[in-house]
C-alpha cells in the first residue's frame, strides 16, 4: 500500500488531516505513531478547527522537520527546514490557490467555527476536499524529501 493510500485510510478511520499525513512517515524517521498522533492532533481543521492553515499543509512542515532537523543542540537546521516548508507549501498553493483551510473548503474564513469536530459520515467525506489535500501533501512530501526516505 502506498503512503497516499495509507494516509487516506488513516483519515477515513478517524484521524485528522495532519495526523493522516504525519502518520505515514513515522516509521521512516523512527517516530512512534502514538506520540506523533498526540503531537499533531491540534493541527486538524486548520489548527484546532479554526480553519486557518490546512492541517495537511502544516503536516508537510512537520515531516520536513522530521527529515531535516538535527534537533536540540545539534546545530542550526532552521534554514533548511524553513526552505523546504516554503518549497512544499508553494507547490501546494500553486495547485490549490491557497493553504487556508476555510478557503479550501469554500467557507468564510472570517467566521468563528466551533471546536467540536463533525461526525464522520460518507456525506462528510464527499463534501470536502480533505482526502485530496492529504494525498497531495503526502505526495509532495515524498517528492520533496525523497533523498531522506527509504526506497519503495
Amino acid at each position: 500500500m502506498t503512503r497516499e493510500d495509507r494516509s487516506e485510510e488513516l483519515f477515513r478511520s478517524g484521524f485528522n488531516c495532519a495526523q493522516s499525513v504525519v502518520g505515514v512517515f513515522c516509521d521512516d524517521f523512527g517516530i512512534d505513531l502514538d506520540t506523533a498522533m498526540k503531537l499533531t492532533e491540534c493541527f486538524g481543521g486548520g489548527f484546532g478547527r479554526m480553519r486557518l492553515v490546512c492541517g495537511a499543509v502544516s503536516a508537510m512542515g512537520i515531516v520536513s522537520g522530521m527529515a531535516l532537523s538535527r534537533g536540540a543542540g545539534e546545530g542550526n537546521t532552521r534554514a533548511a527546514v524553513y526552505g523546504k516548508v516554503h518549497e512544499l507549501t508553494d507547490r501546494f498553493k500553486e495547485n490549490n490557490g491557497t493553504i487556508i483551510c476555510a478557503e479550501l473548503l469554500g467557507l468564510d474564513k472570517n467566521t468563528k467555527y466551533e471546536a467540536k469536530p463533525e461526525a464522520r459520515t460518507e456525506a462528510y467525506y464527499k463534501k470536502r476536499p480533505c482526502i485530496q489535500c492529504i494525498r497531495e501533501c503526502v505526495r509532495l512530501a515524498e517528492e520533496g524529501l525523497k533523498e531522506y526516505l527509504p526506497e519503495g
